[in-house]
């Protein structure tokens, strides 16, 4: 098993896939990495859908909206994980609902996880969350926070690949003293 700096020091967002299936025991990991996720007082208001069947994957490919057909790309994946969040069993505390943090902690320990395995992902936002609640049948009061495809990264990288990961800067990060202050605000 990597390290966990060797991980999140070495995950990035893929949107190249093999065609190739996610192993059982993998999967196994993965949804226990997200189980074990802090939460709003341990209220784990998270739910994902796996979404393995190609018609279905296919359609959240092209139906997800007009802001999803950037993700079309979402097609060439054996696995989508649909991160949602239940507000019911969350909480709210300084004006701020938990339910986008209980998920979000519990969906970037997944990724973590599947990326131990070698497997990439790409978190999405970009998505019509009522065309994804349809297509998958969610109820409303459930949120559809993030989605993510999963997979084995292609060694090569489509111009589609390299022009978002260029656009997004996904390589620069900011110098710890423009992020971290001591004791007080600094910046």
């Amino acid at each position: 098993m990597i390290e966990i700096q060797e991980l999140i020091r070495t995950r990035y967002s893929v949107r190249d896939f093999l065609n190739e299936p996610i192993p059982d025991n993998v999967i196994s990991d993965m949804k226990e990495a997200a189980r074990l996720a802090p939460s709003f007082q341990n209220r784990q208001c998270w739910r994902y859908i796996f979404v393995d069947d190609p018609e279905l994957i296919k359609d959240l490919s092209a139906k997800s909206g007009l802001v999803g057909k950037v993700n079309f790309f979402i097609k060439k994946a054996p696995l989508i994980v649909v991160a949602c969040g239940d507000p019911a069993h969350s909480g709210r505390m300084n004006d701020q609902d938990y339910y986008l943090v209980d998920v979000a902690i519990s969906f970037q320990q997944m990724m973590l996880a599947a990326w131990a395995h070698g497997i990439g992902s790409c978190w999405l936002a970009a998505f019509n969350e009522k065309s994804v609640r349809k297509i998958l049948k969610i109820p409303r009061r459930i949120k559809v926070v993030a989605i993510s495809p999963f997979g084995y990264p292609s060694k090569s990288k489509s111009i589609y690949s390299k022009v978002l990961t260029t656009l997004a800067g996904s390589k620069k990060r900011k110098e710890e003293t423009k992020i971290f202050c001591r004791n007080q605000w600094t910046f």
